[in-house]
């Protein structure tokens, strides 16, 4: 009988040998012991499919010919980089030095890779053998081209992210965002073609869901170019790695560095920005202070204590002409004061800020807050898109801010977390693009959605906390507060004479066993 595959079932079994190594690797480590198995057996898998496939062909000759892979965005494998050689010694006492000369000969033969994988890692680590080989038993069991191949790993890189981020706790390691916010971003801004950016981009997430998008929208992938940048050098590795996996190129810049302190893209000019950058994030300019930074346009320069507007700023300076940011931010830049206060204010009078969206608590892995996603739209005026789908004439929403409240949206995820269904995305995103178009019937929402004009939020004093503007229903206005009182009063009077004759009657049964007691 063929072998169920239940990649749900994979994935937990895949975390529970993840932790078994504990006390050899410390959890921030073995994250990347995983991740890197997976890709192994994932290029490998790729690497025998094509092989059939030119053996089918009566091609026996090219079969160990780089180009006839490269071509069909296959990695080459020399023979100790598949992974059959790697099972095969997987439980000998050298298996961790092998595993690293794989991922090194694997990274030499293809310069897409350069730089992203672990370089004398599993050697270095000091792995339990039999821990180790047990792991790769484990990974051995993964069909990783399941679905074309896509899918299956990327659930179970998603999958062990989000257990890193539950097992790192707060403010540790991969800071995920949870896919339905990215799903959620990607159908409002729509990267449909063009230059993608994100400044804090991880492990590449934003890019994958981007891609995503444009596939399921019959778009092209190959009209996208990718830039990212990563301070982390593991996680800038990983997002390379991420990313390789599956047939995406991408510009990381030449090495993980701080954005603000050595900007990677100096030049760039983006179509779309998605990002969730660090919240609130102190010290950010460092030695240098960053005080003339031309990233700062003019404006103020965004507060040395929090790096929100720091960020802002960052992704506002690198978009094009009729570029288009949507973001992930704490609540506090909402309605900061000082300089954050005098930047936010040239924003919304620059005609910037198109969209504030709240979300619902509990989304997020690391943090149980409620936090806002931005849409900063470089030209809300006269904005023609041409959709792979549609071609939206956008009208003038020059004077108008859109806000939405979607803190009563969600639906349970793994017990204690909250997530978009993808009914919930699409009926966001129709709200949201029916607003942006001359030839829909947007309607403002009491506790939704609510379209500010821009003299409303001037007399708010450029505020743009959405419950100042969306009408909130007073659900209690028409009850009878006395007459509720009075029969409140009246149920506790019942229960007290209720308890009164229960202890009489109590008393009886003991005076009728010849006790005496008192209460």
């Amino acid at each position: 009988m063929a072998k169920k595959n239940n990649t749900k079932s994979i994935e937990e079994t895949l975390w529970q040998s993840c932790d078994k190594l504990r006390g050899s690797v410390e959890p921030a480590e073995y994250k990347h012991v995983v991740l890197g198995l997976i890709f192994l057996k994932f290029t490998s898998d790729k690497f025998e499919i094509r092989k059939k496939e030119l053996l089918a062909e009566g091609k026996k000759k090219y079969v160990e010919m780089k180009d006839f892979y490269t071509m069909k965005n296959v990695f080459f494998l020399d023979d100790v980089s598949r992974w059959g050689y790697i099972i095969k010694n997987a439980k000998q006492n050298d298996i961790a030095l092998k595993i690293d000369t794989a991922l090194n000969i694997i990274e030499k033969n293809n310069p897409a890779l350069k730089g992203a994988l672990p370089d004398n890692y599993f050697s270095r680590l000091g792995l339990d053998k039999t821990k180790l080989a047990s792991l790769l038993d484990k990974i051995n069991d993964i069909d990783t081209l399941k679905d074309n191949g896509q899918d299956v790993i990327g659930r179970v890189y998603e999958y062990f992210l989000s257990k890193f981020a539950l097992k790192e706790g707060k403010g540790k390691g991969e800071f995920y965002t949870p896919k339905s916010i990215v799903n959620l971003l990607a159908e409002l801004i729509e990267p449909h073609k063009g230059k993608i950016y994100d400044p804090a981009c991880g492990s590449g997430g934003m890019f994958v869901q981007s891609i995503k998008f444009i596939e399921s929208h019959h778009g092209n992938k190959k009209e996208i170019s990718i830039y990212g940048q990563e301070y982390t050098n593991t996680t800038y590795k990983l997002a390379k790695m991420n990313l390789a996996i599956r047939g995406i190129s991408a510009n990381f810049g030449e090495k993980a560095a701080d954005t603000f302190a050595n900007d990677q893209h100096k030049d760039l000019k983006a179509d779309f920005i998605m990002a969730n950058p660090p919240f609130n994030q102190k010290d950010w300019r460092g030695v240098k202070e960053l005080l003339d930074d031309p990233r700062w346009m003019g404006y103020e320069v965004p507060p040395k204590s929090n790096a929100n507007y720091a960020w802002i700023l960052n992704m506002v300076s690198k978009l094009s002409e009729n570029g288009v940011a949507g973001f992930i931010l704490a609540n506090g830049a909402l309605s900061g004061g000082g300089e954050e206060y005098k930047i936010r204010k040239k924003l919304i009078e620059n005609n910037l800020v198109e969209a504030i969206v709240i979300l619902p608590r509990n989304m997020f892995y690391t943090t149980d807050i409620s936090v806002t996603l931005w849409i900063l739209n470089k030209n809300k005026q006269q904005y023609l898109l041409k959709h792979p789908d549609t071609v939206r004439d956008y009208r003038d929403r020059e004077e108008e801010i859109l806000f939405m409240d979607l803190r009563q949206i969600g639906e349970p995820f793994e017990k204690k977390f909250i997530q978009f269904s993808n009914e919930h995305i699409q009926d966001i995103a129709k709200t949201y693009h029916d607003w942006q178009q001359k030839d829909k019937d947007y309607q403002d929402v009491a506790e939704y959605c609510y379209s500010a004009t821009f003299q409303e939020v001037k007399a708010k004093d450029y505020s743009l906390v959405p419950s100042k503007y969306i009408e909130f229903i007073n659900r209690d206005e028409n009850i009878d507060f006395d007459k509720k009182m009075q029969d409140l009063q009246g149920e506790i009077s019942d229960l007290l004479k209720q308890e009164e004759q229960s202890k009489e009657e109590l008393l009886q049964v003991f005076k009728e066993l010849g006790y005496e007691i008192k209460l």
